[in-house]
């Protein structure tokens, strides 16, 4: 349901939103979330991947309900499109994570509490009431790996999402070339470009100071002391067995988050995984990796008979939506596409997004013949390797 906000903003895509973030926010800080890595082709790919994909549309098929919902690990969504784990939310506006939960579970979505959270993951549990997800890494300390576990436990996550992309770091050169830090810094070369958002600055500076509330500790509570601790925790020599670790250490249901092979998707799931999201990081990590979309197909087809398959990286229409069900998704997860929304308008612009997929979805159903999820199936698209014919 549209809502005044949106209505007032003329809010009718996700592309107006990132308009609306990058009027907002401050240069530095609109490319933080809108940059890829290195040369940024992954980043170009996984938009770009979507629009070789053609959808084939039945005709004189009625559709009058054009259902969205179905289930992920056993709960129902009112749409098949949940939130992905996006760090330092709060940068973005006050209480930026809150304004998600809400959304999320308004809309009957599922939203993933990043590990870098600026709002503590009980609260964001206790703010909605619907299912919350929290992520996880795998860190050199593997004391401090099973604490974060039993965090999630305890603030009632129903899924761990373990994040198995981040080894290391990729390369943001936008930051680079902005001189981003975290926190943003406010210094002669960035105080005119800060002072043309002041609704930004003012929300800002007049907020309490956010920090990584997962990561405080031993006196630590900053937000640039805890960046610089943050990037000596990851442990670029995880292996299998560190899988295994958090498996033994979580009861519940497991997702596993930035797979792009079949090999290490059945591996994830011989060893234990409950779901697997098809996922290159939104392209902010390994330049030259393939768009999610394009490797799902035969994820799917390896795994989707032990496993839920997921996919995120690259979604801006809901007809991108439709086509990764019909490539053997059940669901997908969004990042850049609700952190404009969260960035534009806090908790209406999350709203929006997830309304805007919704109703692109809904059309989409219409000109396609399609009205239940379930009737998304493979037929339904044609990749580019596909001879496009009649049946």
């Amino acid at each position: 349901m549209t809502d005044r906000w949106q209505q007032q903003k003329n809010v009718y895509s996700i592309e107006v939103l990132r308009d609306l973030a990058r009027k907002r926010l401050p240069k530095m800080v609109f490319d933080f979330i809108d940059g890829g890595s290195e040369d940024e082709h992954t980043w170009q790919r996984n938009i770009d991947a979507f629009r070789d994909i053609a959808l084939l549309p039945h005709v004189l098929r009625a559709t009058p309900d054009r259902d969205l919902s179905t289930t992920v690990l056993g709960h129902r969504l009112q749409l098949p499109v949940m939130v992905a784990p996006t760090g330092l939310t709060g940068m973005f506006w006050p209480q930026g994570e809150t304004a998600v939960a809400r959304a999320c579970a308004a809309a009957g979505s599922i939203m993933t509490v990043s590990h870098a959270t600026t709002v503590s993951t009980k609260s964001l549990v206790e703010t909605a009431d619907n299912p919350v997800w929290a992520q996880t890494l795998i860190y050199n300390d593997k004391g401090f790996t099973r604490e974060m576990i039993e965090r999630a436990a305890d603030a009632g996550c129903h899924a761990l999402v373990l994040t198995v992309d981040l080894q290391a770091l990729g390369q943001r050169e936008r930051d680079l070339r902005n001189g981003f830090t975290v926190p943003p810094k406010i210094t002669p070369r960035s105080a005119f470009e800060a002072m043309r958002h002041p609704a930004w600055l003012f929300d800002y500076f007049s907020n309490p100071e956010i920090t990584m509330v997962n990561y405080a500790g031993d006196g630590k509570t900053d937000l640039a002391s805890l960046a610089q601790h943050m990037g000596k925790i990851f442990d670029s020599n995880v292996s299998w067995e560190d899988f295994d670790f958090v498996r033994k250490h979580w009861d519940g249901p497991l997702v596993v988050k930035g797979i792009l092979r079949t090999d290490d998707a059945r591996m994830a799931v011989e060893r234990g995984a409950d779901a697997i999201v098809v996922s290159n990081h939104g392209g902010r990590q390994l330049d030259g990796a393939p768009s999610p979309v394009e490797v799902l197909p035969a994820i799917a087809e390896a795994v989707a008979e032990n496993a839920e398959v997921y996919l995120c990286s690259g979604i801006r229409r809901g007809s991108d939506v439709i086509k990764c069900l019909a490539l053997g998704a059940r669901a997908v997860l969004i990042g850049r596409a609700h952190l404009y929304g969260v960035a534009a308008g806090g908790e209406s612009g999350v709203a929006a997004s997830l309304d805007i997929l919704a109703q692109e979805m809904r059309r989409a159903m219409a000109l396609g013949g399609w009205n239940t999820i379930s009737d998304i199936t493979r037929d339904c698209v044609a990749l580019p390797a596909d001879r496009i014919r009649q049946n």
